[in-house]
């Protein structure tokens, strides 16, 4: 028994090792997420096969969750999605809405949710999941910090997401940032959104976006609009918000003032 632990330990080593000394060389394919210079610091879109961490103060956890939402569904190429949760953050931040799915453009068909009791329990899950090669992306949900979340962990969802090709994406709530393996690393937070028609009580879904970490080019920090009906991620700028136009009868109105000013 001793000696089949010492062999699975020994494997995980060299594999280990194997990652860490060609991370240089690794060239994954990379999807884009439509905005150019988010897309332009991730060297062509995110990486695929790989993992990534996604974290967020519990007050953002909602816009965190439709980030990595819009991810997965970039990523996953329409196959499906798990999207696996710790108790205590469903107890936190909510049940995922599938109306609130539909309404982000995404397809609920293709997500299948699993509970975990605790952190272990979800990283095992997750480790297994990934093995899964018929998935697009798997998420993992955690509150908290945890000490199960350590490199050694890290790694071996780095191992499990390569080894497979599937998209691993962590979405760490009420969490501190900690060394791993991670491509990239996201810090979420809401932002301002004015209604997109004036009849319309609700804007389109606006995220502060800052990558913290990205192993294969620079960091950044962008406002992102997520677009319902292509489904992908904008630039705000690119899109000005319109200007309520002048009266016709403005040079009249002025004049008059003009005048009542002048007696």
């Amino acid at each position: 028994m001793t000696g089949a632990r010492m062999t699975t330990l020994a494997q995980l080593r060299g594999s280990i090792e194997r990652i860490e000394t060609h991370s240089d060389t690794y060239a994954p394919d990379r999807v884009s997420l439509g905005h150019a210079e988010a897309d332009a610091a991730l060297q062509g879109g995110l990486a695929r096969g790989t993992m990534h961490e996604v974290f967020a103060e519990g007050r953002h956890s909602a816009a965190a969750t439709g980030f990595v939402a819009g991810l997965a569904h970039r990523v996953s190429a329409k196959r499906p999605l798990l999207w696996i949760r710790q108790d205590f953050s469903e107890r936190e931040c909510g049940a995922l809405a599938m109306s609130g799915w539909r309404e982000l453009g995404l397809d609920p068909r293709l997500l299948v949710t699993v509970r975990a009791p605790d952190v272990e329990t979800a990283l095992r899950t997750t480790a297994d999941a990934l093995a899964c090669d018929a998935l697009g992306s798997v998420v993992l949900e955690t509150w908290g910090d945890s000490k199960q979340f350590d490199l050694v962990a890290s790694r071996k969802l780095t191992l499990a997401a390569r080894g497979s090709g599937v998209t691993c994406l962590l979405l760490r709530t009420a969490s501190v940032p900690a060394s791993s393996t991670a491509e990239t690393r996201w810090i979420i937070r809401s932002a301002h959104s004015p209604p997109f028609r004036p009849w319309q009580s609700w804007g389109a879904p606006m995220l502060d976006v800052q990558l913290v970490r990205n192993r294969h080019g620079p960091n950044g920090q962008w406002i992102m609009e997520w677009k319902c009906d292509e489904c992908v991620f904008r630039d705000t700028s690119a899109h000005p918000q319109p200007v309520a136009a002048a009266p016709a009868n403005r040079s009249h109105q002025t004049s008059a003032r003009a005048q009542r000013r002048a007696s």
